[in-house]
C-alpha cells in the first residue's frame, strides 16, 4: 500500500509515501508534527498530482541538506517547502502542509535502507484508511493545482500536468 523508493545520488537513503483516507486526527498530526515528535512530512494531498512530485521534493531536500543549504529547520519541513512554486515558507505550509479539518493526508519520510520500523511506528498514529499510493491523483484538486503553479491550457498541449508542475519545482530557486 505504501510507496518506497530509493534515491539515486543518495543510495543509502530511502523514500516511502503512505497515503491515507478518512483521517480523523489531522489536528493532533499537525500538531505532533509542528511539535517534532513525528519524524515525516504530513501533506495536504489535494495540492498533489502525482506521486514523482513528492519525490523530486525530496531528493531536493536531501540535497540541500547534504550542501548545507536548507532554507527551512528540518529535512520534513523542506520537502513541504521544495513542493512550493513560491520562496514564502509559510505559503508552502499553508499550501501543502495539512489543516486541522483535513481528512486525508500523504506521509512521507526519508529514512536510510534499514530504518522500516520507522514507517511502522508511524503509521500507526495516523487514525484514518490506508490507501494505495496510486490513488493520490482521485484527490488532487487540479484547477487549484493549474492556479497556484499558474500552468495554461496551451502548456498543457505539449505536456502533462505533472511536467508544469516538476518544471516549476525544479526552477523556482533560479527564477
Amino acid at each position: 500500500m505504501h510507496h518506497t523508493h530509493e534515491l539515486e545520488l543518495f543510495p543509502d537513503r530511502k523514500v516511502t509515501q503512505v497515503l491515507f483516507q478518512e483521517v480523523k486526527n489531522a489536528a493532533e498530526l499537525r500538531q505532533i508534527a509542528v511539535d517534532g515528535q513525528i519524524n515525516a512530512a504530513l501533506i495536504n494531498p489535494t495540492m498533489l498530482v502525482h506521486p514523482l512530485q513528492v519525490l523530486v521534493a525530496a531528493n531536493k531536500a536531501v540535497h540541500l541538506q547534504n550542501t548545507g543549504k536548507m532554507k527551512t529547520r528540518s529535512l520534513n519541513s523542506e520537502i513541504i517547502f521544495n513542493l512550493s512554486p513560491t520562496n514564502k515558507i509559510s505559503e508552502a505550509f499553508k499550501r501543502f502542509g495539512i489543516s486541522d479539518g483535513d481528512d486525508s493526508v500523504m506521509v512521507v519520510m526519508v529514512h536510510d535502507k534499514n530504518e522500516s520500523q520507522l514507517v511502522e511506528d508511524i503509521v500507526t498514529k495516523v487514525d484514518g484508511r490506508q490507501v494505495p499510493v496510486e490513488e493520490l491523483s482521485s484527490l488532487s484538486d487540479s484547477a487549484n493545482i493549474r492556479k497556484l503553479y499558474k500552468v495554461c491550457p496551451q502548456e498543457e498541449t505539449c505536456g502533462t500536468l505533472l511536467d508544469a508542475v516538476i518544471c516549476r519545482m525544479a526552477t523556482k530557486d533560479v527564477m
